[in-house]
């Protein structure tokens, strides 16, 4: 298997995420200034994405 292929799925996986939890936010903001309504289940889950991002910062900086 060759590094650059790799690296490749590495950034795509992590612009995917990138897009999801912006994409989230956005979808959950909507939801809440438009429609009045708090969809708690769309926040815990930016949440959880949130905390994954940073546990994994935290880690790979301890590590590395």
């Amino acid at each position: 298997m060759d590094e650059r292929f790799v690296m490749h799925r590495l950034y795509s996986t992590r612009l995917a995420a990138l897009v999801g939890a912006v994409s989230l936010a956005v979808w959950f903001n909507v939801e809440m200034i438009r429609k009045d309504i708090y969809r708690w289940d769309l926040f815990i889950i930016l949440c959880l994405m949130a905390v994954a991002k940073v546990g994994a910062m935290l880690y790979y900086k301890r590590t590395n």
